[in-house]
């Protein structure tokens, strides 16, 4: 029979991922045939994994907090691990991706009846785990006490009652204590939660906490006498772990001048639309000596920028119009003309092109050649398909700035929509078919792959430095785990 940890959250950004990780690698470490799952993720941060699911073949995507937490529980990423994926396009349509793949035709289904065909999926992708598992991490999504999504929700109480019929089950619910009002949120989640699944609630966790724990008492003894639940843990703030933040931007207190205490030498300016992806792959920046990461959303933000960065997008033509609304292009084509380094990432790729052609709409509302930057010589034409790809990439003859990066061989990943065809002789990135996916002119460059800064190759010829790996990311959030957790509790959660 499996086991299920369950961690829910009182709030959205209160620690689920990064706890759920750091749970898979302390179980791995003790020798557990472990596997993370979160139903459903809302997230443009996305992986491109091996499909699960027995009917679908070849590749698709996940969430990129769910490929983490595979790579702490040591085991292959896949598309049972994050079942469905909800890329948001606006404030009020999202694509929906189904065990890996898009599916346009869910779009246009009213969102509860979208629920029971999607809890389907997901239900047949949680067990399929279970059968292979002898532990599964479960990350909630927001709060298990929404009572007026309730009745919809598979991915908090859906999963919990799954999980309850497989075999043991237990639930954490951790809060933001750094924000305040924790004792409420966790004592008001727990009274919402239904009936039947508030036995599962085994413990709290406190997480962010800066002071003297003593100071806490007689809170958490007052909680336990109300709840009949333990406090499990309060976790001291930990910065600089290395494990990307799931979908928000780089905290204020994180971009400080010269990471480690070096000098700032290089200023990066990763600029932020709207519709930005896969934000996570700079992140290491944050932590390579010298470095410093800003995001910029305005021209006063990117001054003084030696790099200025165009990140992936979910929508690459709405994100260049922001960009020319926002005045920000004038910086970037002054950046390039005075010939300091610009570099696009998938959709800023696009939009450094000379032209965007989506009459369809595929990318977002229909454009007939719409103009790019014009900094390098592409042309880009959306259609219904998107290309997935996880395969090493290796560059060629980059000139200028990014000379470093010649001859280069590295891990990279594809997720996009989107034909470019280029003028000859610019190509300097190709695949592992040697078809070209990076393309340079002066001191402008532009990738298709992304996760390349988090590639110990490029980070050691762009900078001579290298930052912790992922895998000692696991390592280090899971010490800090065991160091704060009451020990006998997590034993018996984990069933070790």
């Amino acid at each position: 029979m499996t086991r299920t940890l369950i961690v829910w959250g009182t709030t959205s950004g209160a620690g689920k991922s990064w706890l759920a990780t750091a749970l898979c690698r302390v179980a791995a470490r003790r020798g557990l045939n472990v596997a993370p799952y979160k139903a459903q993720n809302m997230s443009n941060n996305a992986r491109v994994v091996a499909c699960g699911a027995p009917a679908e073949e070849g590749l698709g995507e996940i969430g990129s907090a769910q490929y983490f937490q595979a790579l702490a529980a040591r085991v292959r990423p896949h598309t049972d691990m994050n079942p469905v994926l909800l890329k948001p396009e606006s404030d009020t349509a999202s694509q929906v991706v189904v065990h890996g793949q898009a599916r346009a035709e869910l779009k246009a289904v009213p969102w509860r009846e979208r629920s029971a065909l999607l809890a389907v999926e997901a239900q047949a992708g949680f067990q399929r785990l279970a059968a292979r598992h002898e532990l599964i991490v479960v990350e909630g999504a927001g709060s298990p006490a929404e009572i007026n999504l309730a009745p919809q929700d598979y991915v908090n109480l859906g999963t919990a009652r799954w999980a309850a019929a497989a075999g043991p089950a237990a639930a954490l619910l951790v809060s933001d204590i750094d924000r305040g009002g924790s004792f409420a949120h966790v004592y008001g989640t727990w009274a919402l939660l239904p009936e039947d699944l508030r036995p599962l609630l085994q413990g709290f966790v406190l997480n962010r906490f800066r002071g003297d724990a003593a100071l806490l008492a007689p809170g958490p003894q007052q909680l336990q006498a109300l709840t009949g639940v333990p406090l499990a843990g309060v976790l001291p703030l930990l910065r600089g772990h290395g494990l990307p933040e799931e979908d928000g931007l780089l905290h204020a207190d994180e971009a400080l001048p010269g990471a480690g205490g070096a000098p700032v030498r290089l200023r990066v300016a990763v600029i932020a639309p709207p519709h930005l992806s896969n934000l996570d792959e700079f992140l290491p920046l944050a932590q390579v000596p010298g470095v410093r990461l800003v995001w910029a959303r305005t021209p006063a933000q990117a001054e003084g920028a030696d790099w200025l960065v165009l990140p992936g997008s979910k929508q690459a033509s709405s994100d260049l119009a922001w960009l020319r609304a926002q005045g920000l292009h004038h910086s970037v084509l002054a950046h390039a003309a005075a010939g300091r380094p610009v570099l696009g990432v998938c959709g800023g790729l696009q939009q450094l092109g000379q032209t965007l052609h989506d009459p369809e709409g595929h990318d977002g509302q229909p454009v007939q050649h719409l103009p790019g930057l014009g900094l390098l010589p592409l042309h880009t034409r959306f259609g219904p398909g998107k290309r997935l790809r996880a395969a090493p990439v290796h560059f060629t003859e980059v000139q200028g700035p990014w000379q470093a990066l010649a001859g280069v061989q590295a891990q990279g990943y594809e997720i996009r929509c989107g034909h470019t065809e280029a003028v000859p002789g610019h190509a300097v990135l190709h695949d592992a078919q040697g078809q070209a996916i990076g393309w340079q002119r002066g001191s402008v460059l532009g990738v298709y792959a992304h996760g390349l800064f988090e590639q110990v190759a490029v980070l050691r010829a762009l900078f001579g430095a290298q930052v912790p790996t992922l895998d000692q990311a696991c390592d280090t959030l899971a010490d800090h785990v065991e160091a704060h957790f009451d020990a006998a509790l997590l034993r018996r959660l984990l069933g070790a």
